[in-house]
């Protein structure tokens, strides 16, 4: 038997899979991982059945079928006021963890650097490992997690190759202001840098705060990828349908990798979605419908030992616990879940070094019964 050198030796189960397992293990309420509890629209599963019978069954077209390219389009256009190129600038990928790994691997090279903000979702850096990139990591914290772009600036080498920003940031819950897009401009500009920007949550952000996408800008237009899913926006995380958007030199690599890798997605899906958003009024009631979740838990938790950081963004809240527990991070929500019987992850696994800042992360992507059960659990920590 030959021998197996890993490439990538430190990673082992994700804490996502981990606090998961726990929750089953102690029968515990499962707000660690980022996915509803609740049903999709029946009008929507309907759809994937029409489409099923109808046909739609074999390979779609490598860059996602058109009538749901037209779609993601006409939302941008509606939303954002931009125009994309429906043939050359959009393609529909497998979620957005395709999207992401397809970007890294068009652009880094081995010795390339890429700079990412955390805490950070935990595909960027193992994905720019095995590229044979080097992740810089800037590090946010608690409460604000806001950005000192000066400090970024003096990051950025000519070996900077790739800056990934994710806004609305999980677990953070932060939106970009348009001060962050502006500075975040500038320093691209300066540099030999690309940006991929995740926006998988960009219709779930709460007071009035607007969607902005990097693409907005004119000096980000033409360096920036930026990633969607309909996961997020439809409640379906399983079905794994998401997209990449960008400049037409871009795309044209970006596809080389892509169709390689899954070459294309699942068929009658994309027609359905396709169907189900030709209502633009749907981004906003999402909105919405998030909010009204939100600030249920945050006015349940009011009165609880937890500090609560109030969310712009996303279907996640951060809770700090330091009166409650000096235990690290892990080691408190490994004791919530099993001896309050309530599941969540801790922040310091959004961090390459594991900084401890008394944080946890809870899902509120959830239906009532599991919020009004999750409140009387938590204010009994």
């Amino acid at each position: 038997m030959p021998s197996l050198q890993s490439k990538l030796p430190n990673i082992g189960t994700t804490i996502f899979s981990e606090m998961s397992a726990l929750a089953c293990q102690y029968g515990a309420l499962n707000l660690s991982q980022g996915f509803p509890d609740y049903p999709i629209d029946s009008r929507l599963s309907d759809l994937v059945e029409r489409y099923l019978q109808a046909g739609k069954n074999q390979y779609a077209p490598m860059i996602g079928v058109a009538e749901l390219r037209s779609r993601i389009q006409e939302k941008y256009r509606v939303v954002h006021d931009l125009t994309i190129d429906v043939e050359q600038e959009i393609t529909v990928t497998a979620g957005a963890s395709e999207a992401i790994f397809t970007a890294i691997a068009t652009l880094i090279r081995p010795g390339d650097e890429v700079v990412i903000f955390e805490p950070a979702y935990d595909c960027y850096a193992p994905t720019v490992a095995l590229f044979g990139g080097k992740v810089i990591p800037v590090r946010l914290m608690a409460p604000e997690f806001s950005i000192d772009w000066n400090y970024v600036q003096s990051l950025v080498t000519s070996k900077t190759r790739l800056i990934i920003v994710n806004n609305p940031n999980n677990p953070a819950c932060r939106v970009f202001s348009e001060a962050d897009v502006n500075d975040l401009a500038q320093l691209v500009d300066r540099s030999n840098a690309f940006v991929l920007s995740d926006e998988v949550y960009e219709h779930l952000i709460y007071d009035g705060i607007r969607a902005n996408t990097l693409l907005s800008h004119p000096l980000l237009r033409e360096r920036t990828l930026v990633v969607g899913s309909f996961g997020k926006l439809l409640h379906a995380t399983g079905w794994k349908v998401g997209y990449c958007l960008a400049a037409a030199e871009l795309m044209t690599e970006f596809r080389k990798i892509h169709q390689f890798n899954v070459f294309s997605v699942h068929t009658p899906t994309q027609y359905a979605i396709a169907d189900y958003l030709s209502d633009d009024t749907y981004y906003e009631d999402l909105a919405k419908f998030f909010q009204r979740k939100r600030d249920f838990l945050l006015a349940g938790l009011a009165d609880s030992r937890f500090e609560v950081l109030v969310p712009q963004g996303t279907y996640f809240v951060v809770l700090n616990y330091r009166s409650i527990s000096d235990l690290p991070e892990k080691e408190f929500a490994r004791e919530l879940t099993i001896k309050h019987k309530v599941a969540t992850i801790p922040l310091a696994a959004f961090y390459h070094d594991g900084f401890n800042q008394h944080c946890i992360r809870v899902c509120f992507a959830k239906q009532q019964e599991t919020l009004i059960q999750a409140i009387a659990m938590l204010n009994m920590v």
